[in-house]
Parts: structure tokens; sequence; C-alpha cells
């Protein structure tokens, strides 16, 4: 994986950012009652604060206090991680990773067990061609779970994709924390990519896939809360114009 890869993958992270982002705001702009919003938001928060929380351990950093609900959100305090630089990025960026695979495992669980039906997703978003694809495989989705045939579990597969996409995005105390290490990350794989050692190229590529793959899956449900939250997006609209 070469410059493109590493440009393709950073504008599907800032896809999935901004995604998350709208739809939160839109979500807190349009429900009426705090306390429903709060609902809505429970399973996503917990898991958000959850990453955060494993970030600190696998960093060496001690936690020192959690708050999942109040009046500026979530928020896990901790102590200097033992990785200096490279922890921040992990604790702060923790949900944008683990909040995708878990709804990658959620999907399997509700195929397997509940009987909901899920096309094949492309497992890369890069070309015009899959994107196209995504969308059918999702419309797909929609099809076969409510119109074909009822499942009345997907209704609560959908409850958790809306509640976990609104919660993909770091906050902005996060990108604070991870701003200077992510960018010397980036430098250190431009600076690997111009070495062409051959180890190091393969284990940066390795990294990026894995990337790659977190990012994917955060786009693919992206879409899917975006389908769901059509009508709020609409009385959002609606309410910005008048």
């Amino acid at each position: 994986m070469g410059y493109d890869g590493i440009i393709i993958i950073f504008l599907i992270g800032a896809t999935v950012v901004a995604i998350s982002y709208i739809l939160d705001h839109v979500w807190a702009a349009t429900i009426p009652s705090r306390r429903i919003y709060y609902i809505i938001r429970a399973p996503g928060v917990i898991l958000h604060e959850g990453a955060h929380m494993l970030g600190c351990i696998l960093t060496g950093a001690r936690i020192k206090n959690v708050v999942l609900f109040s009046k500026n959100g979530g928020s896990v305090t901790y102590t200097r991680p033992l990785l200096p630089y490279l922890g921040d990025v992990i604790i702060s960026t923790a949900p944008l990773f683990v909040i995708p695979l878990v709804l990658s495992g959620i999907t399997d669980l509700f195929r397997i067990y509940l009987g909901c039906t899920f096309p094949a997703f492309p497992p890369q978003i890069v070309t015009p061609e899959a994107l196209l694809a995504l969308g059918s495989a999702i419309i797909g989705t929609f099809r076969a779970n409510l119109v074909t045939g009822f499942n009345g579990w997907f209704l609560l597969y959908l409850y958790l994709t809306i509640s976990l996409v609104l919660s993909v995005s770091p906050s902005r105390q996060d990108m604070k924390n991870a701003t200077v290490g992510i960018a010397l990350l980036l430098l250190a794989a431009l600076m690997i990519l111009g070495s062409g050692i051959p180890a190091a190229v393969g284990f940066l590529d390795r990294c990026l896939n894995l990337l790659e793959v977190g990012f994917t899956l955060g786009l693919v449900y992206g879409i899917i809360a975006l389908l769901v939250s059509f009508p709020l997006i609409v009385l959002y609209a609606y309410r910005m114009g008048r």
C-alpha cells in the first residue's frame, strides 16, 4: 500500500467521523426528550467509554474516573500512559476502531442466531463500483428483513447500529490529546514508505490494512445509520430553513 492508500484510508476515516458527528447533532436537535436521547445513546456511550478504558489498560494508563452521562457527555479521566504520544493516540481514538469491529460482531450475531439476512458487503470501498455495490447491499439488507420477510430482531439491530454509530466520533478533547501522536505516526509512515525497506514496508502494510478494515466497516454502518436517520435529517433541515 503506497501513498494513495494512506490518503484513501484518511478520507474513509474522516468520512466516518463526519457521519457520526452530523448524526449525533441531528438526533440531539430533533429528539424532544433528553431522556429518550440518552436511552438511544446508552449502548454507544457505554462502548465508547469502554473503548477508552481498554486503551488505558493497553497503554499502562491508570483510570482515575469514568462518567457515562453528563451535560458535557461521557468521559474517562486517566494518568499519563506509559507509551509517550502513541499511548494518547491509542486511548483517544480507540472508539473509532473498536465500535466498527463490535458492529461487525453484532451483525454476525444477528445473522447466525436471530435469523437476520445480510448480503455480503464489499471488503474495500476504493472505487465507484464498490460504492455502488455497497449501496445495493445495504438496500438489499432493508428489503430482506423488512419487506421480503419481516424480522422483528432487525429493528433491535437498527437501534444498536444507530446508537453505536452516534458514538464513533472522537470528542474535541480526544482529538486534542491525539494530535501530536497522529502527526508523528503519519510522518513515520511516510518515512517508512520512502525508505523502501521490505520488512518495514510490509509491517506498515499490515497495520494500514487493519485500519482500512475498521474504517470500511465504520463507513458501512454509518451509511445504514444515515438511511435510518433520513426522516430526522429532513425534520432538522425543515426546522433550520424556517
